[in-house]
């Protein structure tokens, strides 16, 4: 069987080009509200709609999603954006524009709801949720195309990462492993509960409820653990 293809392409990636343009845009916000180039500085927008646990429990649940398109300094911005163009191109090209969202939006559901459990006192923004869910997403794709996931240079590129995020201080270990979770999931339900291939699976009730049913539980968490 063939490898999947992981190097950028030109275009095809259309839901992925609009979510680094929202990131982008927010981020030209807070430059201009006064963040620093590598963090530091005051970011209103970061205040309003990062994720931060006693106002998601005071019923501000936007933040479970806004938080992944605010960054905390340029650096931040363009380290996730790069490899979400990689990984998130790669995906959406090889298995649509949908599954593509449905896969980021479990991992960033996902990634809040593991932020808030270890750390819910904490101020806490960027995409990396998302891409971390992207990563298991990719790995369950290889896996259904017979390569060994972590033979593979995507297997190693996670490990890499889950090894610096235990080490590097600020990071939000919750919100990887969290991410992670929400990705392997939504991945494994449009495969049809690991029955069929998740790029070509059929939209039936079952994949279409168990997504639903992902999602929210993920949601539910985020807000429990608030």
């Amino acid at each position: 069987m063939g490898r999947l293809n992981l190097a950028p392409a030109a275009g095809g990636a259309p839901l992925t080009v609009a979510i680094i343009a929202v990131c982008v845009l927010v981020t030209i916000v807070e430059l201009a509200q006064g963040l620093g180039l590598n963090g530091g500085g005051n970011s209103q927008i970061a205040v309003d709609l990062g994720l931060f646990g006693p106002f998601v429990a005071d019923g501000q649940w936007y933040r479970i999603i806004t938080a992944a398109f605010v960054h905390a300094g340029l650096i931040h911005l363009i380290f996730n954006m790069i490899v979400l163009w990689w990984l998130g191109g790669a995906l959406e090209r090889y298995a649509g524009s949908t599954r593509l969202g449905m896969v980021f939006l479990s991992s960033v559901v996902w990634g809040s709801a593991g932020a808030l459990l270890m750390a819910p006192d904490a101020l806490t923004v960027g995409a990396s949720g998302g891409i971390y869910g992207l990563m298991a997403a990719l790995l369950v794709l290889e896996r259904q195309q017979g390569m060994a996931l972590l033979g593979s240079g995507l297997g190693v590129f996670l490990l890499l990462n889950l090894g610096l995020t235990f080490v590097i201080p600020g990071i939000s270990i919750g919100g990887h492993l969290g991410g992670i979770v929400g990705g392997f999931l939504a991945a494994i339900v449009l495969s049809g509960y690991g029955r069929g291939h998740m790029a070509y699976g059929r939209w039936s009730p079952a994949v279409i409820g168990g997504l639903v049913a992902v999602i929210a539980g993920g949601f539910a968490l985020a807000v429990i653990w608030a």
